[in-house]
């Protein structure tokens, strides 16, 4: 399997494992000392280390009822990035609609690293903080 084809079935997994809610597997993808950063200061906010933080951080944001459309897997030359639309409406009415590009750093069929890329870091910050 070519580097290519590994990095857009790891990007597609990874994808599908949070989707389905299916934490084993999302952790199965993960290295040991990953790192994932997202902007802003919402409770999702910062860089965690980690690959029990990151299905922590994955399952806090899938709990609040995300749903996630998928527009575009992109390969690179370490990883794959995720270009996707996220939608969300909290219990209180705030509502989330953004659009984020989910890199993925890969090395050893596993990925070492997520860094997101919001259209709406401040909609993102209040969304997941606490009203």
């Amino acid at each position: 399997m070519s580097t290519n084809s590994a990095a857009l079935t790891i990007a597609e997994r990874f994808l599908t494992s949070f989707q389905a809610r299916d934490w084993e597997t999302l952790r199965d993808l993960l290295a040991d000392d990953i790192t994932w950063t997202m902007p802003g200061t919402g409770a999702v906010s910062g860089t965690i280390h980690g690959a029990d933080a990151v299905v922590d951080r994955a399952r806090h944001i899938a709990g609040q009822g995300l749903y996630t459309e998928l527009l575009h897997v992109l390969v690179g030359a370490h990883g794959a990035a995720l270009s996707l639309h996220n939608t969300a409406t909290a219990p209180d009415g705030r509502r989330l609609d953004e659009y984020l590009a989910t890199v993925l750093t890969m090395r050893h069929g596993r990925i070492t690293a997520i860094d997101s890329y919001l259209s709406d870091v401040d909609g993102m910050s209040s969304f997941f903080t606490a009203p």
